[in-house]
């Protein structure tokens, strides 16, 4: 399988450009170490300038704004994957987002996957299996994007993801249904997460909406597919903000938790690094008498 490159783009020209080279540097350990444990993907991830993208880098573009109704994925007039998201210096749940598209960039790269398997229906107020069988589309970090499942690396919060094993048939000892472990077991959708899928004994599409834990899910109908990506598609159908992740990950940080404890390990990471390039300096001049 040959090599994916992702590239990182700041177009805002608003955000601390080493934060931006952080979050690359972040991006990049995770889909190099954490995402192939699970999911056929070989990719890196780079920091591009404001004004180049190279030849056959997938560009993911940190932005101000996105027009009403689109999400974070598209393809371009090539059939080529790319992503968009908004990002401010006043939150850091960019962070999120971005690992979130490129996560489902790299398992679905042109928004069209589907994965067969056990129905699900709201009984009771609660997500239960059903008696039949749909065609799920493979986003992978949507039934467990809040950031508050999110993770941290090197002081840089990213997106859980599910594994394979959610569309298991059923839960069995020792099986990982995300990443973190958030997930606990197949087709669970966590509060701030969806899923959506079509029922090919009708040809309709629906979605079920896990928006508010403090409110029952709900499944909407979406209807019959348009476009030439399911995935882009399905975005435009979200009439919720709170699950158009690309807009409200990026301006909302509710896990403040989470969030403080990043920037004091990316402060601690600073603080290192300023030391070795001091005690370099040093062996240097030592060297140089």
């Amino acid at each position: 399988m040959s090599l994916i490159q992702i590239g990182l783009m700041d177009k805002t020209r608003e955000l601390d450009p080493e934060m931006v080279q952080n979050v690359a540097a972040a991006l990049n350990i995770q889909v190099t170490r954490d995402l192939p444990q699970f999911w056929n993907a070989q990719a890196t991830v780079i920091h591009l300038g404001a004004n180049k993208v190279p030849s056959g880098v997938w560009p993911v573009y940190l932005v101000k704004s996105l027009p009403p109704g689109e999400g974070g994925f598209h393809l371009d007039k090539h059939n080529q994957p790319y992503a968009e998201v908004i990002a401010t210096p006043d939150s850091e749940g960019w962070t999120v987002a971005a690992s979130h598209e490129i996560v489902e960039m790299l398992v679905d790269p042109y928004g069209n996957r589907l994965q067969s398997s056990t129905s699900i229906e709201i009984s009771g107020g609660k997500i239960e299996d059903g008696n039949g069988q749909y065609s799920y589309l493979v986003e992978a970090c949507d039934p467990c994007e809040a950031d508050q499942y999110a993770y941290t690396i090197q002081g840089i919060a990213v997106s859980d993801f599910l594994t394979p094993h959610f569309y298991d048939l059923k839960e069995t000892a020792g099986s990982r249904y995300s990443f973190t472990g958030a997930l606990k077991a197949p087709r669970q959708i966590l509060p701030g997460g969806y899923i959506s899928w079509v029922d090919q004994s009708t040809e309709e599409w629906q979605q079920l909406q896990f928006v508010d834990p403090n409110q029952p899910p709900k499944i909407v109908n979406l209807g019959p597919a348009k476009g030439k990506s399911l995935r882009e598609w399905v975005h435009t159908c979200i009439s919720d903000p709170k699950l158009q992740d690309t807009e409200y990950t990026s301006k909302h940080s509710p896990n403040k938790k989470l969030y403080a404890g990043a920037r004091e390990h990316r402060m601690a990471l600073d603080k290192i690094a300023k030391e070795r390039m001091k005690a370099y300096e040093a062996e240097s001049r030592k060297r140089g008498k």
